[in-house]
């Protein structure tokens, strides 16, 4: 089994540092699973962009994408759900 490499946007990494210790270790514990899966089965793709997938973990939204030529997933966005489609 392939295992994706893990990448952060700025924009990921800001959102990160906005949340508390607790939800933010949830979160990261999360999004290293989609390294040994990136399409697990509670994510969804987005109608309005190509390869770009959510993944819900609570009220918090993961916006990521996965280039499987290069065996990457790209963390995007992590925000809470009522903010989470702005600049998708």
């Amino acid at each position: 089994m392939v295992s994706y490499r893990i990448e952060f946007k700025h924009s990921a990494e800001r959102d990160l540092r906005k949340l508390s210790y607790p939800v933010v270790s949830r979160l990261l514990d999360r999004i290293e699973g989609l390294a040994e899966m990136p399409f697990p089965r509670q994510s969804l793709k987005l109608s309005a962009v190509e390869k770009t997938y959510r993944l819900r973990i609570g009220v918090y939204r993961v916006i990521y994408d996965v280039d499987e030529e290069h065996e990457t997933v790209t963390i995007h966005y992590i925000r809470h759900r009522r903010e989470a489609y702005r600049n998708v």
